[in-house]
């Protein structure tokens, strides 16, 4: 297998650190976005969708979007479990994760490339270009906000997002906190369970990946 990566994105680095996880390493190739790299033919012939990350089978399929890598490769590499034990708690990870990419994920990304520089032109991944949305980029602030305060709440109940133990939806969780410092948005001091939570979870070497 081989990982198509940009090491400074946050989509990919949700594989590398379940990869880590699992314990397994797999050839990477750096795809540099920021020089556009994604948009040019080779790329486009192994993704027309022009993003990272993307996993190449030995037969050469070649698999999108970083949840849908992690359930394959969580099929299988089944344990440690990242996806859960049965169908109950599949569906509640499957069910965070979800959350987390849609009032996470989503609101940062609609923050960031309403307002960099970097995403003039680009405010949507793929060849066609789209303007910034000052608009957006607001509300992608304000929803950013409302997931550190929801996410804070969550974390008050339980000790992971999805429940008792750690999961898939907690990498997704807690790439997406840090995704929000190129916003320059942060937790609050009052948001003291996601930042136990946050503090736990950076401590594991799979931070790192």
């Amino acid at each position: 297998m081989k990982l198509y990566d940009y090491a400074p994105a946050p989509s990919p680095r949700r594989v590398r650190i379940f990869l880590a996880e699992k314990g397994l390493e797999v050839e990477t190739v750096q795809v540099d976005l920021a020089r556009g790299e994604e948009r040019e033919a080779p790329f486009r012939a192994i993704n027309p969708r022009c993003v990272v990350p993307v996993l190449e089978l030995d037969d050469g399929t070649c698999i999108g979007e970083a949840a849908v890598i992690c359930r394959y490769l969580e099929a299988l590499y089944p344990n440690p479990s990242l996806h859960g034990h049965d169908a109950k708690s599949r569906a509640l990870i499957e069910m965070w994760n979800r959350a987390m990419e849609e009032d996470g994920f989503r609101a940062v990304a609609e923050a960031v490339r309403n307002s960099s520089p970097a995403f003039k032109d680009r405010a949507l991944t793929g060849m066609v270009d789209y303007p910034q949305l000052p608009e957006l980029a607001e509300r992608g602030r304000q929803r950013t906000r409302q997931f550190f305060d929801d996410l804070d709440a969550r974390l008050g109940e339980v000790p992971y997002v999805a429940g008792g133990s750690y999961s898939v939806a907690d990498i997704t969780a807690f790439v997406c906190v840090d995704f929000a410092r190129w916003a320059k948005l942060k937790p609050e001091p009052s948001h003291r369970h996601l930042q136990r939570w946050y503090d736990q979870l950076a401590a594991r070497p799979s931070a790192q990946a």
